[in-house]
């Protein structure tokens, strides 16, 4: 798939408490888009964003800045998988390919809270993609943040070929003494990582979820909430591991089904609602899930 000139989308959109739930100002550049938004659990506001171009190419670009105004609280998701069509050997100009990238900046005040929930990320073969999340937050906020990846159209047998995906995940807190680092992840599967048995050992679907907690977790509360996580991957595939954070927790998942990332992400999830003692999450109606993940 081949445009004459590439997409750059942009998304600004600030969220304030309001007396009826949060709400949001704002607006988007094509090929970005607002869909309606509604007011979810906890005067939540859920807001999904829709790409409307049906793909990115090499080249294109979107950029999305977010900002939380004290108390206010919302859900960003994706109205589809987002998918990133192959650049590599395309072109006879740039036979090399061309990157498409994706960059996503949050500024959360006091009592904030951002659930970032995009859904599937799909790369076609010889695809080049490299995307960036950053988020500043104070000590007593909280961001959520639940990607998956597929590296392969693997339902067409279908590898990755020539391409590439990139990640930069960075969370800094905001303290009295200043910023302080929460978590830099930093990532590159390319097809060696992505066959080698040091790297996927040929599993095309990979994801991380990130809690960064709204207060320090004592280690029991801590241990039982691991503990939990944990049993949430009975009856599912793949390789889970979960860990700690300075102020939260990390989950990542490897292997063959994008359901079961889902599925583990969904669970964990709702447990971080839970340790907040906020109302158990309802899975977004955008998403084309058959079953509910929340249930056991």
């Amino acid at each position: 798939m081949h445009r004459l000139d590439p997409w750059h989308g942009t998304c600004n959109l600030q969220f304030f408490a309001g007396s009826s739930g949060s709400q949001h100002q704002g607006g988007c550049t094509a090929p970005l888009k607002l869909m309606l938004a509604e007011r979810g659990e906890n005067g939540r506001c859920e807001l999904p964003l829709l790409h409307t171009a049906g793909g990115l190419v090499g080249g294109d670009q979107l950029s999305v800045n977010l900002g939380l105004r004290p108390g206010s609280r919302c859900l960003l998701t994706s109205v589809a998988a987002q998918k990133v069509y192959g650049s590599v050997g395309r072109s006879q100009l740039h036979p090399q390919g061309a990157w498409a990238r994706q960059q996503v900046l949050a500024e959360l005040d006091t009592e904030t809270d951002l659930e970032w929930l995009p859904q599937e990320l799909v790369l076609y073969a010889d695809a080049l993609f490299e995307q960036n999340l950053s988020v500043t937050l104070p000590m007593d906020g909280s961001f959520l943040s639940a990607e998956i990846v597929r590296l392969g159209r693997t339902a067409a047998n279908e590898t990755l070929g020539r391409g590439c995906w990139r990640s930069s995940l960075q969370i800094q807190r905001q303290t009295a003494e200043g910023r302080r680092w929460e978590l830099v992840d930093r990532l590159e599967i390319s097809d060696a990582a992505l066959k080698g048995v040091h790297g996927l050992n040929q599993q095309p679907v990979f994801g991380t979820l990130v809690w960064a907690a709204p207060f320090p977790l004592p280690t029991d509360k801590l241990n039982t909430l691991l503990d939990d996580i944990r049993q949430d991957r009975n009856e599912l595939k793949g390789t889970m591991q979960c860990g700690v954070l300075p102020q939260g927790l990390i989950a990542r998942y490897s292997g063959f089904s994008s359901r079961d990332a889902r599925f583990w992400f969904s669970r964990i999830w709702a447990r971080t609602r839970q340790a907040r003692a906020l109302a158990a999450p309802k899975i977004p109606r955008v998403w084309p899930l058959q079953e509910d993940p929340l249930k056991a």
